[in-house]
């Protein structure tokens, strides 16, 4: 009975992780309007808002080699960086962390 929970819950853990690296994979998509497969700066001011990413990482933050563009790769990671913001919130005792994480 345990390896079925275990397969069940593996298996639950998988697909959600596909679905959250799906929405990302998306909301790239959405801010590369012109479909270079990176994210230029006019592009992400134009389009962050339309992502509803909390928070929402600075350009230059994702930016990390300075070439004024955001590829897939900086991109995951930026993903990385927000999803692991709430959880360094959680495990912090500074004020840098807003209300609600």
């Amino acid at each position: 009975m345990t390896k079925k929970w275990v397969a069940i819950i593996s298996i639950l853990v998988l697909s959600g992780t596909a679905a959250v690296a799906e929405g990302w994979a998306e909301k790239f998509k959405i801010v590369d309007t012109d479909g270079s497969g990176t994210i230029s700066q006019t592009e992400w001011e134009a389009n962050a808002a339309k992502l509803k990413i909390d928070p929402v990482p600075q350009f230059s933050a994702m930016d990390k080699n300075n070439n004024s563009s955001v590829s897939q790769k900086e991109w995951t990671e930026a993903e990385k960086m927000v999803n692991a913001f709430p959880v360094s919130c959680k495990s912090s005792t500074e004020s840098w962390c807003p209300k609600g994480y």
